[in-house]
């Protein structure tokens, strides 16, 4: 018994030589280092942070499984698309009309995109991520060597925004990729994009949705949104097409003119010159073939996936639809 009590005491006395957290791990040194010369940070607060920052073995399994990559497009489509979250939409529009409305005029991006985007990505507010930030980045940075570039690009930027709003990085919340508020902006759309949309002189996307109206269609305005142009078009398959133009990505290369040598022309009546995505869809019904246009586009740079885009394009359809009545 002795033995056991002497154990437990040198196990409760050394446990802060092994604490989760990463302020002893190389890369996170050198995030410290580089915050400090570049940025003006104290080390010893940054030390004290990182310390703090856990190991979430959670975010690093849900970074493996997106559901872009592993649902197809008619699973998808059903999270998102539903009755209940168009008329939670229908109330969010209701309640923050003024806002969105002033956003359509002074930006150009459109309330539907703006409320689908908002309602896709948080049920409007409702579920912005239950992830302390400040783990996840860490996590992703330090334990995810995929994309630990990137990651720590974030850390960086998140630990600049919260010293910036005068926040204690330790307490905000987002998603399992440290996506924050309202529009899910990682640290860095959040410091480029994110706008004092109410004039109070805070620009907050965690608690103010019409900061987090203003600052998702100036992110839209910043990626090239052309107001008043159609975001698809259905496509029209020519007998015998070869289907393998349907994976050439995201970008819009090809144009109408290309694609009709190739045997598919745009439902809609567009120039010749446009250029277009083509885009394969796997329905419940058989697949659906769509030409995604510049401001499909400028969606998927929101989230880069194409099912998304079409997610947040025919809710904004329903949408749109409901606000008109």
């Amino acid at each position: 018994m002795l033995r056991f009590a002497l154990l437990l005491i040198t196990t409760l006395v050394a446990a802060p030589l092994f604490a989760a957290g990463y302020a002893d791990n190389p890369a996170a040194q050198a995030v410290i280092a580089e915050l400090v010369e570049e940025e003006g940070f104290d080390a010893e607060s940054l030390n004290a942070i990182l310390a703090d920052a856990e190991r979430q073995e959670s975010i690093l399994k849900a970074i493996a499984r997106p559901a872009e990559k592993t649902k197809p497009w008619y699973d998808y489509r059903k999270i998102f698309v539903t009755e209940k979250r168009e008329n939670q939409g229908v109330e969010f529009y209701n309640e923050h009309r003024e806002a969105l409305l002033r956003a359509e005029t002074e930006l150009g991006v459109p309330a539907e995109i703006i409320v689908a985007i908002i309602g896709v990505e948080t049920y409007y507010g409702r579920i912005t991520g239950s992830y302390h930030v400040l783990d996840a980045l860490s996590t992703l940075a330090f334990d995810y060597p995929k994309r630990s570039p990137f990651f720590t690009s974030e850390l960086k930027h998140f630990l600049i925004l919260t010293r910036d709003q005068n926040v204690d990085p330790r307490d905000p919340k987002g998603s399992y990729a440290g996506a924050m508020g309202y529009g899910q902006f990682m640290p860095s759309s959040y410091r480029h994009y994110a706008i004092d949309f109410d004039g109070d002189g805070k620009t907050d996307i965690w608690n103010n949705p019409v900061d987090a109206i203003g600052s998702v269609a100036n992110y839209f305005k910043a990626h090239g949104w052309r107001t008043g142009q159609p975001v698809v078009s259905a496509a029209v398959l020519a007998e015998g097409v070869d289907l393998e133009v349907f994976e050439s990505g995201l970008k819009p290369e090809l144009t109408l003119a290309q694609l009709k040598d190739k045997g598919v022309t745009a439902y809609r009546n567009l120039p010749e010159d446009t250029p277009v995505t083509p885009l394969a869809f796997e329905g419940a019904a058989g697949w659906e073939y769509w030409l995604g246009l510049h401001n499909f586009y400028v969606i998927t740079r929101y989230n880069h996936s194409a099912m998304y885009a079409m997610s947040v394009y025919q809710l904004s359809q329903n949408l749109a639809r409901r606000f008109a009545q």
